[in-house]
């Protein structure tokens, strides 16, 4: 492609789009070309290694050809039917999934993705408790539609604050790097952490009052704001009040789902079974969009003689669907999620040495390939690289140093996470750690030792 005709196309995109999360004046998107496996290319013909799955979602990696195939045999058979048809590829991909999703969450609200996923599972809560509260946490992230963005903790809801969805409490994350309750403590067990925090959460139960509470909900792993990992004991520690308190607990999974941590949803790690449970993303690895809401039994069936007050014109689009179900069917066959599993290790030891060579790495997290570094100015104080919320000079030019240089990753205010394609191997694993090795040198020169 003729450099005049990349220019047009970056030029017209900008003329003609508004873009998300961005200042528009402020754009500089990457005009790309093609994609295959673990790389994508810009116009240009320059190489990217993809450390982000593109947006956390193309699990089994770019261009894979079963997916193409299925969605193109699917366009040429039914390419739609409205949400209230009975169609082959929403009964095939119903029984795949249900085969897969922990204990009886059996019946799916399909939808367009993560966040209206999320918008439902608090419409089912709400109904089905005839309560109103949800407790979420601060540094959880659910989605930027009204009721998402209000569950969501971080600060990227505050723009739209007061307009957006009330009856939301939040409390405050298992994050024992910055644990508020442990400062003096970075050695407390599992068990005692957990408790801690489960103590808190119950707490502010007892405040909000438990009849008022139509559920808790959590990402099972913190996704962009940390990759929190949840000790030992915490998730078990959410089911049991939410057991004892009459409170649904709502997984959302839409990031740590379909492999990502090595399991097919990360709350089989811990054996927790939620009530609703949430997908989207490595649903179809963002081949078509998608998003599910999985829930009990006993859920779908206090709607069956009372109208479920919600949908979508898209709900169960035969498209997307047939991604989903090509799309599962790749990670099966391909033993995807052991992979993650195996790879994961691999990650986590990169992880460590990093953290071992540089003195701006604060701490290093990771749960099968679902990584971060987490980069500081001073070890002893914390001090994170960038503010809360914020960006940094030293994060930007991070970023742009690992572009330049054909790595493509999400810098998230103080952290870079790693979120590449499950089919990722050690040795592309290591050429993107080689480039985080030199880039580092840069957030290095800022610290104080």
């Amino acid at each position: 492609m003729s450099a005049n005709k990349e220019n047009q196309i970056t030029l017209d995109c900008k003329e003609y789009t508004f873009w998300t999360w961005s200042a528009q004046a402020q754009m500089n998107p990457i005009s790309i070309q093609r994609a295959e496996g673990v790389y994508f290319w810009d116009t240009d013909g320059k190489r990217y290694l993809d450390f982000n799955s593109m947006v956390m979602c193309v699990n089994i990696g770019h261009g894979n050809q079963k997916v193409i195939d299925a969605i193109v045999k699917q366009a040429q058979r039914l390419p739609f039917a409205g949400p209230p048809m009975a169609t082959e590829i929403r009964a095939e991909l119903g029984k795949r999934l249900s085969k897969i999703t922990p204990g009886n969450l059996s019946r799916f609200l399909f939808t367009l993705g993560g966040a209206d996923a999320n918008e439902n599972a608090i419409k089912l809560a709400r109904a089905f408790t005839g309560k109103h509260k949800i407790l979420s946490r601060y540094r959880s992230y659910h989605g930027a539609t009204a009721g998402a963005i209000a569950a969501t903790g971080d600060p990227r809801r505050v723009a739209w604050e007061p307009n957006i969805m009330s009856g939301v409490v939040h409390f405050l994350d298992p994050y024992r790097y910055r644990s508020t309750f442990h400062r003096h403590q970075p050695n407390i067990t599992d068990e005692h952490f957990s408790d801690d925090y489960i103590a808190h959460l119950e707490e502010i139960i007892q405040y909000e009052r438990p009849n008022t509470i139509a559920a808790i909900m959590v990402e099972t792993v913190t996704g962009t704001n940390g990759i929190i990992v949840p000790p030992n004991g915490y998730l078990q520690g959410v089911r049991e009040i939410c057991d004892c308190y009459d409170i649904l607990m709502i997984a959302d999974e839409v990031m740590s789902g379909f492999g990502r941590t090595g399991e097919w949803f990360a709350v089989n790690h811990w054996g927790v079974v939620p009530d609703i449970m949430t997908m989207a993303k490595g649903l179809t690895s963002g081949y078509a969009p998608l998003g599910a809401v999985a829930m009990r039994s006993e859920i779908a069936a206090f709607f069956d003689e009372r109208p479920f007050q919600g949908g979508l014109t898209y709900n169960s689009h035969p498209i997307s669907l047939a991604a989903a179900n090509a799309n599962i069917q790749v990670l099966e066959e391909e033993n995807l999620i052991q992979r993650s599993k195996e790879m994961g290790e691999k990650l986590s030891h990169l992880l460590d040495e990093a953290k071992l060579k540089h003195s701006s790495v604060g701490d290093v997290r990771s749960i099968g390939l679902f990584g971060i570094l987490e980069l500081v100015r001073n070890r002893e104080t914390k001090e994170p690289m960038s503010p809360f919320g914020e960006t940094s000079q030293e994060m930007k030019e991070l970023r742009k140093y690992l572009l330049d240089h054909g790595l493509y990753v999400y810098i998230h205010w103080n952290t870079v996470l790693i979120i590449p394609p499950l089919i990722i191997s050690e040795e592309q694993l290591e050429e993107g750690f080689e480039l985080i090795d030199q880039a580092l040198s840069i957030t290095d020169k800022a610290t104080i030792n």
